[in-house]
């Protein structure tokens, strides 16, 4: 969910320093100079350039924060025609301010976006097309195209790219391994199917002692996020081509609150206490008593960290029907008064920090390990091809965490399509809210007007943004 789970760990994801002899360039990463600094075009290496940029780390972050001046150290000392501003706005993107900012001019030269306001940048007309230095970015012909394609107008390749994202989550099974276990079921297995999963809850129930079999959200914008993955897993799309009308108002959207439904009151598998948001699942799978729900695999690391709960007894299994899954994540855009030679020291500066193994936040995993910080998970999830075979083997090297408890959501997820938040998200959720809470709560519930009220709320949402 951008405004919680994405935005969360982009604020708090460990910054790390180039450890020296460490340092490699992945396949399809083009030349080392990008990345080291160590040679530059004609624009970048004119004169001076200043270049401010969004999302340090806040002062309340130490470590983060200390590793991400770090990083600018060494980078400027790099590349010493460059010079970064920082800006440690916190959060990163506040969703209340963050169109007046765009609208008034005052975004930083490279600026932080969650995936979900790229299309709104670009239609705003505030955003620097970058199409003609992607020959510079690392590996770009290996990231995601789902992923680049947030960044260009309408998603397709239409000659015109900006921004470039640096980190990317997947929503998945958490399951509990040691109630699997005790219930007879196969912990290497997770369910791949919505009847495997409510087949499982069942046997996890069965179990008595307070055990939960599995559990939703219904509150704080998080029971609309679920409600939209649910809906991708099962084929389905949260709203119509152009993006002016809900197109869930049918058998796919049905099917999503009658299972939810049916697992409340047929089966009885999801507790007595709904109304649940973001930390609730957390808490619950920490006490050992609920067997699964959707999330991705960071949460683990969240459980592991403020619960004490051991990595070996939680595990991540594809998302349910494996048709596709719901995709978060972040990157950043350039300001349109920007000049070329800011563009090329930007896109630099994203080399270094988010793109290059063995360097900056996302892949200095020596450094990760030594500062003991999880390396293993899946995230961020931006490569494919050569480039992703690479960073898997570097990173398997310094692990910390059990990586086979992410086998089977790994395998899956080649297979799958990844799809983006819809427009006006958090809006959107918040009308779910009361579909899935209703559905949850209520024995006689009537689930098609349930869907037929959240449509028309979709729709007047839809509508007023136009």
């Amino acid at each position: 969910m951008t405004g919680i789970s994405m935005g969360s760990r982009a604020r708090t994801a460990v910054a790390v320093a180039l450890a020296a002899g460490l340092a490699f360039a992945v396949s399809g990463c083009g030349s080392s100079s990008t990345g080291s600094g160590a040679g530059s075009s004609a624009a970048a290496s004119a004169g001076p350039v200043t270049i401010s940029v969004g999302c340090e780390p806040p002062t309340t972050q130490a470590q983060p924060r200390a590793n991400w001046l770090a990083d600018v150290s060494a980078f400027e000392k790099l590349n010493p025609n460059i010079t970064i501003k920082s800006d440690d706005t916190n959060p990163c993107e506040d969703p209340a301010t963050f169109n007046a900012k765009l609208a008034s001019g005052k975004m930083d030269d490279v600026f932080y976006t969650y995936f979900t306001d790229a299309a709104n940048v670009i239609a705003s007309g505030q955003a620097a097309d970058i199409q003609q230095y992607a020959s510079q970015i690392h590996g770009l012909a290996d990231i995601q195209p789902a992923l680049t394609g947030i960044y260009k107008q309408g998603g397709t390749d239409s000659g015109h790219l900006y921004g470039i994202p640096k980190g990317n989550y997947s929503l998945g099974l958490v399951y509990n391994k040691d109630l699997f276990q005790k219930a007879g079921l196969d912990p290497n297995k997770p369910p791949t199917t919505w009847d495997e999963v409510e087949a499982d809850a069942i046997a996890i129930s069965k179990l008595g002692g307070g055990n939960v079999g599995y559990a939703d959200y219904s509150a704080g914008n998080t029971g609309g996020w679920h409600f939209t993955a649910e809906l991708y897993s099962r084929g389905g799309t949260m709203v119509s081509a152009d993006g002016k009308s809900a197109n869930f108002d049918n058998a796919n959207g049905l099917a999503v609150l009658q299972f939810l439904h049916k697992m409340r009151f047929t089966d009885n598998v999801m507790g007595a206490k709904q109304g649940l948001q973001y930390n609730d699942l957390l808490q619950m799978m920490a006490t050992g008593k609920l067997g699964m729900y959707i999330g991705d695999p960071v949460t683990l690391t969240t459980i592991h960290d403020q619960y004490k709960v051991p990595y070996d007894t939680m595990a991540v299994g594809p998302m349910p029907g494996e048709q596709a899954t719901l995709v978060g994540g972040d990157g950043y855009m350039f300001n349109k008064h920007d000049t070329p030679a800011q563009i090329e020291a930007g896109i630099k500066w994203i080399n270094y920090e988010f793109l290059t193994s063995g360097q900056g936040q996302n892949f200095n995993y020596p450094r990760r390990a030594e500062q003991k910080e999880p390396v293993g998970l899946p995230e961020p999830d931006l490569w494919t091809g050569a480039t992703a075979s690479a960073d898997a083997t570097a990173m398997a090297k310094y692990a910390n965490i059990p990586v086979q408890n992410f086998s089977t959501y790994v395998a899956a997820l080649p297979n799958m399509k990844l799809l983006v938040e819809p427009p006006q998200a958090q809006a959107i959720y918040a009308q779910g809210d009361k579909a899935v809470f209703g559905a949850l709560t209520n024995p006689n519930a009537d689930l098609q007007k349930l869907l037929d009220t959240f449509k028309s709320s979709t729709d007047s949402i839809l509508s007023n943004a136009q």
